[in-house]
């Protein structure tokens, strides 16, 4: 019995290379994470100077030095991020180019588990300190992904299939976890939400036409019939809250989740923008399938380059060939390491999913805490309430204060005769919070006054998020932010006039601003509260 005990790390955290095997599995999930990672980083570098940039937004600068003041000594846990060296323009756009390279060196399995800790240093970096523009869960599964796939990618700089240092039975089933938690945990918000929409299958009616940046799939897809919307909504809960448990039975059931899930993700992919989340979703699908079942589908040579040479394992499914002391103290360090960091994580994550059920748990908190700074520990809940309306902020500038013009957003629906483009994984954080602050007010979301008064004094790294600027020989004297309804057109309108989309203006979203001669700035006007979105 004691022998048996003291192999139970062993067997969880060391290299698993029994059957069924799952080197295929962890070769495309890895290739397709560095290509996640890759748009992350890429949206992040035509960005960043804009959100968080010294004339951005919110500048990283100034928010670092107020956490400094604040919390002293402990910033460094807290804001974990190499921003406290320098947040300048250029240490910005360094580091994005830094995790584009990783990125790519993750793809072409190069140093992998090297390419993942830049990766997600540098991308941990920016989420500490962009503030209201890293508020959205995407980001902590790519944090809480990206940091188990340390575990579970092969060592050496070019390890090819990765034969010789199989993943572990913990970091596979950590990640298969973090999917089953973002499915689950989203269908337990929907029913702790207690939105009668999910209760009355109604939820997917105005889906396609509410939600952040729908694509023009979308458009098809709100004028299908009440039936069918009833039918999805039916479905997801029945996946996010029965089907799901499918990642824990024998790997048939799996099969088919598979399948399934990946379906429904490619449909979500094609009717809505959210960024790397839906991918992401999809490759951890990936870790479903077994070598055995994917054998299928590679040439010979492949299958023979991707096999385990027995020779090389030894009956512990530790590599052999390695010194016997430098294997023991550096294997076991590995392994305990491993163990240590794997185990916090499923503890932390456990909790968080019991929490939700039950909040009053008597379950020690501390080391939830202690992990939330780092985003690799998280809560899902996903369209827990549905969106009921589709509002839309525009800026508009002007000279006199009679004619207004506005300034044309890049993602965000705002021409009623444009359709709705397909740009994800690309994420746009400025036109995504947009959308967030449509639903509050700008007290709520103060970031829209900071942008007013960047456009007020023609910012060019906030110039730079928009379209266009209309105002190219000089700011204007005036700017306000209008918030307008959306609806999308229908089909007569559609034919007739070409309209994607029509609108109505609600009322004023936040002041009004003017610069005067000597520099200040004052309001000129201030928005009716009782006018503005529900």
């Amino acid at each position: 019995m004691e022998l048996e005990l003291s192999a139970i790390p062993e067997r969880l955290f060391g290299p698993n290379a029994g059957p069924p095997g799952y080197l295929a599995a962890r070769w495309a999930f890895l290739r397709a994470l560095g290509l996640i990672f890759f748009s992350a980083f890429y949206s992040l570098a035509f960005q960043i100077r804009g959100l968080i940039g010294p004339h951005g937004i919110l500048p990283a600068q100034d928010y670092l030095a107020e956490v400094a003041r604040i919390l002293g000594a402990r910033r460094f846990w807290y804001a974990p991020s190499i921003f406290w060296w320098s947040a300048s323009d250029r240490v910005l756009l360094a580091v994005s180019v830094a995790g584009m390279i990783a990125a790519l060196l993750l793809v072409l399995n190069l140093c992998p588990r090297g390419a993942l800790m830049v990766c997600l240093v540098a991308f941990l970096s920016f989420i500490s300190a962009a503030q209201d523009f890293a508020s959205y869960q995407s980001d902590g599964m790519l944090l809480e992904a990206g940091f188990i796939s340390l575990f579970f990618a092969p060592v050496g700089w070019r390890p090819r299939w990765g034969g010789s240092d199989p993943p572990s039975r913990a970091s596979r089933f950590l990640l298969v976890w973090l999917m089953f938690r973002i499915y689950f945990e989203s269908g337990v918000a929907k029913i702790l939400g207690h939105d009668p929409e999910w209760r009355d299958f109604t939820a997917i009616d105005q889906y396609y036409q509410n939600g952040p940046l729908p694509t023009w799939i979308a458009w098809y897809g709100h004028h299908l019939p009440h039936g069918f919307h009833a039918a999805t909504a039916a479905l997801t809960l029945a996946l996010e809250l029965v089907l799901i448990f499918a990642v824990f039975l024998p790997r048939g059931p799996r099969i088919v989740l598979f399948f399934a899930i990946t379906f429904w993700q490619i449909g979500i992919i094609l009717t809505s923008n959210y960024a790397f989340l839906n991918y992401l979703v999809l490759v951890l699908g990936i870790l479903l399938l077994d070598d055995q079942f994917l054998a299928r589908f590679l040439p010979q040579r492949i299958r023979t380059a991707a096999n385990i040479n027995p020779s090389l394992v030894g009956s512990s499914g530790i590599p052999v060939g390695v010194p016997g002391e430098s294997r023991s103290w550096h294997l076991s360090f590995r392994l305990w390491v491993q163990a240590f960091f794997l185990t916090w994580i499923f503890y932390a994550t456990s909790v968080l999913l019991i929490f939700m059920v039950n909040p009053k748990a008597p379950l020690p908190a501390l080391p939830v805490r202690a992990l939330e700074p780092f985003r690799i520990a998280n809560e899902f809940g996903l369209f827990g309430v549905m969106t009921r309306n589709r509002y839309e902020i525009e800026f508009q500038g002007s000279h006199d204060g009679q004619t207004w013009t506005a300034y044309p957003f890049r993602y965000k629906p705002q021409d009623v005769h444009a359709p709705p483009r397909i740009y994800a994984p690309y994420q746009p954080r400025f036109d995504w919070n947009l959308w967030f602050a449509s639903l509050g007010n700008w007290r709520q979301y103060p970031f829209v006054l900071q942008v007013e008064q960047r456009l007020l004094s023609g910012e060019p790294d906030v110039l730079a998020l928009f379209a266009g600027n209309p105002f190219p020989e000089r700011p204007p004297e005036q700017v306000r932010a209008v918030l307008w309804q959306y609806w999308f057109s229908g089909w007569s309108e559609k034919r007739t006039q070409g309209l994607w989309w029509r609108r109505e203006r609600i009322a004023l979203y936040a002041p009004t601003i003017e610069r005067m001669p000597d520099g200040k700035i004052v309001v000129l006007a201030w928005p009716d509260t009782s006018e503005t979105a529900p």
